[in-house]
């Protein structure tokens, strides 16, 4: 007898009843960048869609959340001034924490997210204290928790640590808890990967470190055990969600992190995925839409309970559409 598996995808209908992962806005978080000055929205050229806002410009692109059914937003900041501890990232007038302010004044019931590092606002660019070539581990604990808790005072619901220092989720998470910041999430980039796909968004976020790498931060993209060791690691000091970074070359830690733990997984599906996809569309060689949705798909398919994507808005455009 042969097997007739063809049956169920013999019409949309029948393949609409029987799909296994289904994609819908709630799976999704918008990265935006907002920047110092007023009446900014300047497209970022290497991520073609997504632009610079002014904070007197955000409500435009709150507005389209609104409608897109999207239900939370990451958000990074660009300050004016940058110095070698990145004092501007902490401060409560900062370019992030105003940018907090004005989203939860615009949209309380929004989730509001903020990346915890510091390559946005140090001079040498990489994202934590420097000691000569290196970076200081310890030391720069202490100015990601001043970082988070000026955050969490602006009205951050989650915050989301980049940084990739060995125990600065428990640092994080203790200096919140201190300041009766008890009920602000910690969502960990626990395997943050050193990788080639961060291209364009290290120009969206001027974030290029001045010299040298972050390969001895960031997590070697050939080894994935060591990921699960950094994702077990946070959520014993308190992460309520891990991450995984890039997506896309990294479904396999994506799979072993959902089969493995027993909180929800995060995946970035970052810059250079993104910008190859629009490339590749602009010359006619693929279809953005059918492209960028099977790519969304796959991330879920792996195991990822929450998808950032610079494609938020469009992804969902096209469910509605479909």
């Amino acid at each position: 007898m042969i097997n007739r598996r063809r049956r169920l995808r013999a019409s949309t209908a029948i393949r609409d009843l029987v799909r296994e992962t289904i994609l819908t806005p709630k799976d999704f978080i918008l990265p935006i960048f907002v920047v110092e000055g007023e009446n900014i929205k300047e497209e970022i050229s290497s991520m073609p869609g997504n632009y610079h806002y002014s904070v007197d410009r955000l409500y435009e692109i709150i507005d389209e959340i609104e409608k897109a059914g999207i239900r939370g937003i990451i958000l990074f900041g660009l300050p004016d001034t940058k110095d070698e501890v990145g004092t501007s990232a902490w401060t409560d007038d900062g370019i992030v924490q105003r940018g907090v302010r004005k989203i939860k004044e615009l949209n309380k019931e929004l989730l509001v997210i903020t990346d915890i590092c510091m390559c946005q606002f140090t001079s040498h660019g990489h994202c934590g204290i420097m000691d000569g070539c290196v970076i200081d581990n310890d030391a720069t604990l202490h100015y990601l928790e001043k970082i988070a808790l000026s955050h969490a005072k602006a009205g951050a619901d989650m915050v989301a640590p980049s940084d990739m220092m060995d125990g600065r989720v428990g640092a994080i998470r203790n200096i919140l808890d201190e300041n009766n910041f008890k009920n602000v999430s910690i969502m960990s980039y626990s395997a943050k990967y050193s990788s080639a796909f961060y291209g364009p968004f290290r120009e969206a976020a001027h974030s290029a470190p001045q010299s040298g790498d972050r390969k001895t931060y960031q997590m070697d993209p050939a080894n994935i055990r060591e990921a699960m060791c950094e994702i077990e690691d946070d959520i014993k000091e308190g992460a309520d969600i891990v991450m995984v970074k890039p997506a896309i070359s990294y479904l396999d830690v994506i799979r072993w992190a959902r089969d493995r733990f027993d909180v929800p997984i995060a995946a970035y599906s970052v810059s250079g995925e993104f910008a190859m996809v629009k490339a590749a569309a602009e010359k006619g060689l693929i279809n953005e839409k059918n492209i960028a949705m099977e790519m969304l798909t796959s991330i879920k398919r792996a195991g990822a309970h929450i998808i950032i994507t610079y494609y938020a808005i469009d992804a969902c455009r096209w469910l509605k559409e479909d």
